[in-house]
């Protein structure tokens, strides 16, 4: 099982190395010391508290009509690049940037534009998985 400095928690979890300190400090997220006198925190609880701390990060409005679609990112158009026939569309939810490309006709019909608040569902048959 892949372990964890408190330095690479802190970047995955996107919080600083102190909050990672005082979690595992607080037995939050439980840390080991190695050899070296070094902390490191075990991959499973890593990504359990990844999560946890994700629940609710990007909540889909009550009113949503009901989708099949699980991948739901809400969150506020930061740009519109209108073409004759297509549009591009940039959303920042959270921490994540998600960029569309959709019609003109559908970005017109909707009212999307920016300052406005979405919801970006993702359903694809490929995903690509790198290892970072």
């Amino acid at each position: 099982m892949p372990s964890y400095s408190i330095g690479q928690a802190a970047d995955l979890l996107c919080v600083s190395p102190e909050t990672v300190r005082r979690w595992a400090d607080a037995g939050r997220l439980p840390a080991h010391r190695a050899p070296d006198g070094t902390r490191t925190v075990d991959g499973t609880a890593l990504a359990a508290l990844a999560r946890e701390r994700a629940a609710g990060l990007h909540p889909v409005p009550s009113n949503a009509p009901a989708t099949s679609v699980r991948n739901s990112f809400a969150g506020i158009v930061t740009g519109v690049r209108l073409d004759d026939v297509a549009a591009q569309v940039e959303i920042q939810s959270g921490p994540h940037r998600v960029v569309s490309l959709v019609t003109r006709e559908s970005v017109e019909e909707l009212g999307i534009a920016v300052g406005v608040t979405v919801t970006a569902r993702v359903k694809s048959t490929e995903v690509h998985v790198d290892l970072g």
